[in-house]
């Protein structure tokens, strides 16, 4: 007869188990840390208060850390700590709380010997917890209790019973569990108690400051680009980090290879397949398998991968089990990144040639769903090239490739597209590409082979409006408004039958045409109907997509006021023109910038030649191919007019011609190539040559031309003409002091020289204060001796100081003028220069003004270059001195 072992007997010394043999003594030691442990002052900090709370939780992945991180706090605590390594799993109750107690007594925890002891492997007597709690509620000072890898305890019951001890032991007890799942203990009571210590994934994970730290201990010493691209790529994950570690110690070149290394065939690759994939049934292997091919993914995304209904508990599982699922919320996910690696590297190898299949289904799912950028990746990852492309063009995106975020994602995607590809949509997208590149040929070349493909197919009208859209581009860099014009129409006749949906979804296509259609408008000198067209275009909806046309509405826009003599107006588009961009972080593509030029022309005009070359200087070169006419010109008109200030005629004609080739000529733009001849005569003494020159410039009543050719014929010599032009012109009501300026000067001019000194004067002092509301200077220091001597009169010396003579005195000019600045007064500060100088004033740094004005750090610099020229001083507190000095600030 076998005696009954009763669980309330107090055993002389607890050797064995409840199935008669020994205790496993390393089920109850601190894990070792190895030598290249990193002790984290933070996550130290934060277990410090498992000795104020009965309930602490360190709750993280497989290799995150979380068992060294707890032994290395406990070891250092300088009093004992009760540790159960639970490496068996469930094995029953009455197992697990026989090691627990053995646990609590090698820890020394004053136990009697009524506790007792489990005497059957499979359950526990509910009087023996009963007691345990009583017992543990008495102490002095509360037990520390470690249960590693609790995860393995999936018993309900033996969950229930340990919160039944933790609850009735009171301050007696500190249970700090170590897991990769939320344990089945109502920890919601706790949270909201705020009675629960928790360490979560994201804490353990390693900062950047950490893993080198890390990365040092093994011997590594690696740039802070590298350290940084490796936790990002690891997330911070303790065993990714230390399993490349090790490897790349074994590596002549450290660096390079944990930059490329192949995470599929690794240590790495080792340690999760088997401690997160083997884990889980077959079926959740295949679903982890097959999801690996998406960045993220969904309940119906991973049906359509899978096949199989009824996957979101498995998701939210392998979430909760922090088996490498990260929760995006809103019931996505994605896989930990080397986890995913790893994936696919085994699912090519587990099921050749299934990977493609995979990613045609998630493109069809992803497009279906309108995930057009996600699914346009799958479709070119599956080789599926007539589905991607048509996918962009039934959506309508093809301006993407021309604006936005994601145009130089879309130009390299759509790069790997072979010839082999002959759809209509695939021919589109060619041609897209190719006038991106402002390749005109090859881009029309493509465009007509698709509207021939899509004239033999059922009519689309986001295909067809696609097509329209890329011949208004076509009509903008060959200067053909006729085009741009039948385009438009199109466009019009379409937008009817394109989904409303559609069109809202990409407000880009019609910011982009009607930029186009006005720039075409603006090239051929028709400047009102060109103003008409940018300004909606100006006004389309903001945000990312549309921001680059609305630069480039705004630049045309300066551009026109500028051509008009408005200078502050043209300053304020061509500004408000490249915040546009600023704000979204968005790069200039080569060949725009129209708002750098035009703000580089104003700046001659006020004589800031300084400026004017830095900002040509920041504009955008033009890249691989030919610029659109207008902004070729604008750059001409530019450069020219700097270096005609500058004393350098020959580099001025050189450079006036903009040289691009256009159906239709431009008129201001020959016209203003033709005043840099001029000019450039003049200087050099040729005034027969310089009027010779003009002769040939229909300037079409055009006031801005106008008071140009009247300025340059009258410089030459020909003061009848220049009248004649003069007094043909009808005011206009958007001619401003460019013009207008100009046109007294040429007048007071005439009049001197015909002996009219009175009225000379009059017309020069309207003059002086047309141009001081705009700081014109230029055209003063241009108009010769005899004007300049006009300027000693005492009414017209107090209307020049202050803005244009530092003391009422003439200024004077030719060569080298500009590098004399102290002959010219400080000028008044634009708004934008304002609010740099007032953040001056408050400390702020360089790159904290760009973040609070939306701009960036080097617009920064700019004003604050201009900032200094303008109030005579080279440092920052000398600017904020001299600015409260003349009640600026």
């Amino acid at each position: 007869m076998v005696a009954q072992h009763d669980e309330t007997r107090e055993p002389a010394v607890a050797y064995v188990d409840p199935l008669g043999e020994p205790y496993l003594q390393t089920r109850f030691a601190l894990p070792v840390r190895p030598a290249t442990f990193l002790r984290r002052p933070r996550l130290a900090a934060h277990l410090d208060r498992a000795l104020r709370t009965p309930l602490t939780m360190v709750n993280g992945s497989a290799g995150a850390g979380k068992t060294l991180l707890v032994a290395d706090w406990a070891a250092g605590l300088g009093q004992p700590v009760a540790w159960f390594t639970n490496e068996a799993g469930d094995q029953g109750g009455g197992m697990f709380w026989a090691y627990v107690l053995q646990a609590l007594r090698a820890a020394c925890v004053p136990l009697s010997a009524e506790v007792g002891c489990p005497a059957d492997a499979n359950r526990v007597d509910h009087r023996l917890l009963a007691r345990l709690a009583d017992e543990l509620s008495g102490l002095e000072r509360p037990a520390l209790l470690v249960l590693d890898e609790f995860d393995r305890v999936t018993t309900p019951g033996t969950a229930e019973q340990l919160g039944f001890v933790l609850q009735h032991a009171g301050a007696g007890l500190r249970l700090i569990l170590v897991t990769r799942t939320e344990p089945l203990l109502p920890l919601h009571r706790y949270r909201t108690a705020g009675t629960m210590t928790e360490i979560r994934d994201a804490e353990l994970a390693f900062t950047a400051e950490e893993a080198a730290e890390f990365l040092d201990l093994h011997g590594l010493r690696l740039s802070a680009e590298a350290t940084r691209a490796l936790v990002e790529r690891t997330r911070g994950w303790a065993a990714g980090l230390r399993l490349c570690a090790m490897a790349a110690q074994e590596d002549p070149d450290p660096e390079g290879y944990l930059k490329d290394f192949e995470a599929g065939r690794s240590t790495v690759a080792d340690f999760l397949l088997a401690e997160v994939l083997k884990r889980q049934p077959p079926h959740t292997q295949d679903l982890l398998l097959r999801v690996s091919v998406v960045e993220r993914f969904c309940p119906g995304l991973v049906t359509a991968l899978t096949g199989r209904d009824g996957v979101e508990s498995v998701l939210a599982e392998l979430h909760g089990q922090n088996a490498f699922v990260e929760d995006l919320g809103h019931s996505w996910y994605r896989l930990h990144p080397l986890f995913g690696e790893i994936l696919r590297a085994h699912l090519r190898v587990r099921s050749p040639g299934l990977e493609p299949e995979l990613h045609r289904r998630a493109a069809r799912w992803l497009r279906a769903s309108g995930c057009l950028p996600e699914a346009l990746g799958h479709g070119a990852a599956a080789g599926d090239w007539d589905f991607t492309a048509r996918a962009l063009v039934d959506d309508l995106a093809i301006g993407q490739l021309f604006t936005g975020l994601r145009a130089d994602d879309l130009a390299e995607l759509f790069s790997h597209m072979g010839p082999e590809v002959t759809s209509a949509a695939a021919d589109l997208v060619r041609a897209a590409r190719d006038l991106s590149d402002r390749d005109v040929d090859r881009g029309l070349a493509h465009l007509r082979r698709a509207e021939e493909r899509m004239a033999a197919q059922t009519p689309d009208a986001a295909g067809r409006l696609s097509c329209v859209l890329l011949e208004s581009l076509v009509a903008r860099l060959t200067g053909a408004p006729g085009r741009a014009e039948a385009a438009l129409a199109t466009a019009e006749e379409l937008r009817g039958e394109v989904p409303a949906q559609l069109l809202d979804k990409h407000p880009e296509v019609i910011a982009l045409l009607l930029t186009h259609l006005g720039s075409t408008r603006l090239w051929a000198g028709r400047l009102d109907e060109a103003s008409t067209a940018l300004s909606e275009a100006a006004e389309c909806p903001g945000g990312a997509s549309t921001a680059l046309p609305r630069e480039d509405s705004l630049g045309h826009l300066a551009l026109i006021d500028y051509l008009n003599g408005w200078l502050d107006r043209a300053e304020r588009k061509a500004r408000a023109a490249l915040s546009e961009t600023e704000q979204f972080g968005l790069t200039h593509p080569p060949g725009s910038g129209l708002g750098h030029l035009v703000l580089a022309a104003v700046a001659v005009d006020r004589d800031d030649l300084g400026q004017a070359q830095t900002l040509l200087d920041e504009a955008p070169g033009p890249g691989t191919g030919p610029p659109d006419p207008v902004t070729a010109a604008g750059r001409s008109l530019a450069t020219a007019r700097l270096l005609l200030a500058r004393g350098e005629p020959g580099a001025a004609v050189a450079a006036a011609d903009p040289a691009v080739p256009a159906l239709v000529a431009s008129p201001w733009a020959e016209a203003h190539t033709a005043l840099a001849a001029s000019a450039a005569h003049l200087a050099e003494g040729r005034p027969d040559s310089a009027a010779k020159v003009l002769d040939d410039v229909s300037c079409d009543g055009e006031p801005a031309l106008v008071a140009e050719i009247a300025w340059a014929r009258l410089a030459a010599g020909d003061r009848d003409s220049a009248i004649g032009l003069l007094d043909g012109l009808h005011p206009r009501a958007r001619t401003g002091p460019g013009v207008t300026v100009r046109a007294a000067l040429v007048r007071a001019r005439a009049a001197h020289e015909a002996g009219d000194v009175a009225t000379a004067r009059k017309l020069l002092a309207r003059a002086l204060l047309e141009a001081r509301r705009e700081h014109l200077r230029r055209p003063f220091l241009d108009a010769g001796p005899r004007i300049r001597h006009l300027l000693d009169a005492p009414p017209l010396q107090a209307l020049a100081a202050g803005w244009l003579t530092p003391d009422g005195t003439a200024p004077h000019t030719g060569p080298g003028t500009a590098a004399e600045p102290a002959t010219l007064v400080v000028e008044e500060l634009s708004g934008r220069e304002r609010e740099v100088l007032r953040r001056l004033a408050q400390m702020m740094s360089t790159e904290e003004i760009a973040a609070d004005l939306y701009v960036s750090v080097n617009t920064v610099k700019t004003h604050l270059k201009s900032v200094y020229r303008k109030l005579g001083v080279n440092r920052r507190a000398d600017a904020v001195r001299r600015a409260r000095e003349r009640g600026i600030l």
